[in-house]
């Protein structure tokens, strides 16, 4: 890492920032003690901040980034097509391309519809499964993010004070002024807990147009799902003709096509979002045929109209094609090695260090936990105000040691990195972990 002459520059430009937006921020996830730090530029696996310091990026602007920063080939052909034109009130074959090369990778997808987010892709996927079923409610597990939207964000974060009995967990709002009605046409039930999460459903039969599921939440503890929850949840959709949501916008990249895939399931639609942009903003949905007809102006069966001005635009189309082709079995494999590599390494540093911590995750992403037990759903991943303290006590030294993570302590990987990397990591966890055991 490189030692800047005077870090003074953000804290200037923060200045700035504060008067004309909103906590100096456009979005939270970028907010530091005592202020934001502010790139110059970004290559490979490293960003290059205004002060003049170099880290590895381990965040990967969560997790959008599959081959780092400015990778020459996406350049290459972001260029091009930025003197042909940026988007258009027509069609592109580029977009037919990409959609078809989308589908490839997963025998469950049969058509897809672009979007720009993946919240938009949440909000088309769960908006066509109640257009599909003529029902209102929807179900997600406690705990679990799907985006920003009034339906999904419901016990997004709860907390001890609000989120009743674990076996009927409160529906929780995130934003003040939620409406009642949505919290109400939202089910939640626990994660990890088939039973549970059965019997509630039972009682909402009815009235359910789908089940909306991340495999390996976030904020749940980035742990993948246990495989008889899943199936469980795949089995109850599939008798009580609800339909299974799969949220994938992150874990798509865990392998080729996607982490369904290591649960041999299908979801009825996928959402899909971050790396497919290749750093552009996109969103997609797939489906099957019968399902995604709903959005088929032509269709007898039309029953969601909808549009999108920078829908499929060529800029984020080329770019995440670009990507998506580069991120082939061979390469998806071996990051998912790397991340095996650091997994493997950081839990080694855990047994020596003997500190309270553990480590999930799959795939080419994972995260590190300020507990001595892996947690397997949301209550148990909820930090204790002690844990808070320890958690951004690591993350402050892991940003000094020059890495970005995920402030939840998470680290997303990108093709750029090598073993060398990795190993910095796990070194500078292990002196992480050192000093969390001299705070005890």
């Amino acid at each position: 890492m490189t030692t800047p002459a005077q870090t003074t520059r953000s804290a200037e430009l923060f200045e700035r920032a504060r008067k004309v937006l909103p906590g100096g921020v456009s979005r939270n996830a970028v907010l530091r003690d005592p202020n934001p730090l502010y790139v110059d530029y970004g290559e490979g696996c490293r960003i290059h901040d205004v002060d003049g310091v170099s880290r590895i990026d381990c965040a990967n602007n969560m997790a959008s980034l599959i081959h780092g920063h400015a990778d020459p080939d996406m350049v290459k052909g972001v260029s091009d097509q930025l003197a042909k034109g940026t988007a258009f009130n027509m069609g592109t074959e580029i977009e037919i391309e990409y959609a078809e090369y989308l589908l490839s990778r997963n025998p469950g997808f049969d058509q897809l519809r672009f979007v720009n987010s993946g919240t938009e892709a949440l909000m088309l996927a769960i908006k066509a499964a109640r257009a599909y079923t003529n029902r209102p409610m929807i179900a997600k597990a406690e705990g679990a993010y799907h985006g920003a939207y009034d339906y999904v964000e419901v016990s997004q974060t709860p907390s001890p004070s609000t989120w009743g009995d674990a076996d009927r967990p409160t529906g929780v709002p995130l934003v003040s002024g939620t409406p009642e009605s949505a919290i109400n046409d939202v089910l939640i039930f626990p994660y990890n807990n088939a039973e549970k999460a059965i019997e509630l459903l039972d009682q909402h039969a009815s009235k359910l147009s789908c089940v909306v599921l991340d495999l390996m939440p976030h904020r749940v503890g980035l742990n993948p799902a246990d495989p008889d929850f899943v199936r469980a949840i795949r089995e109850w959709t599939t008798q009580n003709n609800v339909l299974l949501i799969l949220d994938e916008v992150i874990t798509f990249r865990s392998t080729y096509e996607g982490l369904q895939g290591q649960y041999g399931i299908h979801a009825d639609l996928t959402a899909l979002g971050k790396m497919i942009g290749g750093g552009f903003p996109i969103g997609a949905v797939a489906g099957s045929a019968e399902i995604m007809d709903v959005l088929n102006p032509k269709s007898n069966r039309y029953l969601f109209p909808h549009s999108g001005t920078f829908s499929a635009n060529p800029i984020s189309i080329i770019a995440g094609m670009t990507a998506m082709k580069k991120f082939d079995r061979d390469a998806v494999n071996r990051l998912n090695g790397l991340a095996q590599r650091a997994m493997d390494g950081i839990n080694q540093a855990i047994q020596e260090t003997g500190v309270a911590a553990s480590v999930t995750g799959t795939g080419s992403m994972f995260r590190v936990h300020v507990k001595p037990h892996a947690p397997t759903n949301y209550r148990e991943a909820y930090l204790s105000p002690e844990e808070a303290v320890k958690l951004k006590t690591l993350l402050d030294h892991m940003f000094d040691e020059g890495f970005v993570l995920i402030n939840t302590c998470s680290a997303t990987l990108s093709t750029p990195m090598t073993e060398t990397e990795i190993d910095a990591l796990i070194a500078g966890y292990k002196s992480g972990f050192e000093k969390l055991n001299a705070m005890d």
